[in-house]
């Protein structure tokens, strides 16, 4: 039986396909970037859930500075001291590896990473960013450091991308100790790949004494792996019985695995915040998610110790002659910062009563981003510039969950605050206060955090794999009654990733 086709089911069947097609222009139109736009115009605001306060017309019902102040207004007051200066200039160099491997290299003062910056806790800091010939743009963010909102080196957020022959200096107070990192956050993906970054390191107002202090970044050039710019095995000469604080650092966009193997040691910080008895370990490994930072401290023993990442051939071997040569080993058991150490009072737990109230869900959905298809990284559901916009008011207890419904492993990294990680997938955490600025949310893991509204701004809050950041998984905190003159976009020569 021959099957007649009808002229009204063949205008049915036009009219549900250029319906079909007009929705997906419609998201293929509202998915363009703009040459320039602020972050507060596109994201979608959340006022938090059921501990939040009332919402009227848009604005939360207990706003007590909601007048208006620009984050360029937040910026380090007290000069009461002369600072700690430092001047770092950005400029396209060729680095030459320890095996003899040359890359063509984005460095800080001719070199990556670039110099380690070390100050005392509350000395008054000063860095002046020279911008040789960058020509994309450069800004200085200090990750870990709960900066004021000026300081923070957001292009486009806190401050304009510095152009070639252009400087800009920062100043703030070194209030915390521990490690620390600085980064561009100009194009990030592509500028700290390249080598646009360096130890930044606080120490306690009168010192440690003599030992061994040394930070060890992890970063990946052109595909070779590199601990401290060094390709190869490095060795030193280190006494038996001096104490030693290794500062593991990740700067790279994926989590690695690092091991300290030849001698018990201690996790005595985690982001730069120090563990409660922290207890002795031993054939353990580190796992730091990108962005992450973990001080490990020991006493050099009479035989040798090594540091490894991964698989990689390149290390630290630590020997009383530094000739040794141990080999590389990366023990399967690894470190759990969730039960590790002992309980200690913290300035707020799970039992407290929180003002506002977030979910923070991470996933894919097939959609556009800047006008490209594909399948696209969302927040609460939404994709970049449409995610959520987390507003809270100076003051607020706020807790945040964080779900992964996505793929792979994300390393949330909110600016300006520590978060108290508080339960991992509905199992509290039993061991010291467990504070981090990155956090590594693997594929169906759920955390609950916390932290005090206690630093004014607009604050970015993004995955630190920063090709996924570029690709949109991004969202912002922000202060009720801040404002920014500063607008993201090519027409301002602003993307900070």
């Amino acid at each position: 039986m021959r099957r007649v086709v009808t002229g009204s089911a063949i205008i049915l069947v036009c009219t549900l396909a250029l319906g079909g097609l007009g929705w997906i222009g419609k998201l293929w139109y509202e998915s363009r970037l703009p040459g320039t736009y602020s972050v507060l115009d596109y994201g979608t605001p959340d006022y938090g859930g059921p501990a939040a306060p009332s919402v009227v017309n848009g604005m939360s019902g207990h706003q007590g500075h909601s007048g208006g102040i620009s984050v360029t207004d937040l910026r380090e007051r007290r000069a009461d001291t002369r600072p700690t200066a430092f001047t770092l200039e950005a400029r396209h160099a060729q680095i030459r590896l320890a095996s003899g491997k040359v890359v063509e290299a984005l460095t800080f003062n001719g070199s990556s990473p670039g110099p380690e910056l070390r100050v005392r806790q509350s000395e008054l800091v000063q860095v002046t960013l020279v911008n040789e010939d960058v020509e994309s743009g450069v800004t200085l963010h200090w990750h870990g450091v709960d900066v004021p909102n000026a300081e923070d080196g957001v292009a486009g957020v806190t401050q304009d991308a510095v152009l070639p022959g252009e400087r800009y200096v920062y100043r703030f107070r070194a209030e915390q100790v521990g490690t620390f990192w600085y980064h561009t956050h100009q194009l990030s993906s592509k500028e700290v790949r390249r080598g646009l970054f360096g130890a930044f390191v606080i120490e306690p107002p009168q010192g440690s004494g003599r030992r061994l202090d040394l930070p060890l970044l992890a970063h990946i050039y052109d595909g070779v792996p590199t601990i401290n710019g060094s390709d190869v095995l490095e060795r030193r000469a280190v006494a038996q019985g001096t104490p030693a604080r290794l500062r593991l650092v990740n700067t790279d966009n994926a989590s690695h695995r690092f091991a300290l193997t030849g001698t018990t040691f201690r996790v005595a910080a985690v982001d730069g915040t120090d563990l409660n008895r922290p207890a002795l370990l031993e054939n353990v490994s580190i796992d730091l998610p990108a962005g992450g930072r973990a001080d490990l401290v020991f006493t050099m023993p009479s035989k040798p110790v090594r540091v490894s990442v991964d698989e990689w051939q390149v290390g630290l071997a630590l020997s009383a002659d530094g000739l040794a040569s141990p080999a590389a080993s990366v023990p399967l058991t690894t470190f759990d910062p969730a039960t590790y150490g002992e309980p200690a009072a913290a300035s707020f737990d799970s039992s407290s009563q929180f003002d506002r109230r977030f979910r923070l869900t991470i996933g894919k959905k097939p959609g556009f981003f800047a006008g490209r298809p594909g399948m696209q990284w969302t927040i609460n559901g939404h994709i970049y510039p449409d995610t959520p916009v987390f507003h809270v008011d100076e003051g607020d207890l706020v807790e945040v969950t964080i779900a992964n419904e996505g793929n792979g492993s994300h390393p949330m990294h909110l600016h300006g605050h520590h978060l108290l990680v508080m339960s991992r997938n509905g199992v509290a955490v039993s061991g010291s206060p467990w504070w981090v600025d990155t956090l590594g949310v693997g594929e169906g893991e759920e955390y609950v955090v916390g932290f005090r509204a206690d630093n004014p701004g607009i604050w970015m809050d993004h995955c630190h794999n920063l090709r996924h950041a570029a690709q949109g998984l991004t969202m912002h905190v922000a202060y009720s009654g801040v404002t920014t003159p500063f607008e993201i976009g090519a027409e301002h020569h602003n993307r900070p990733e």
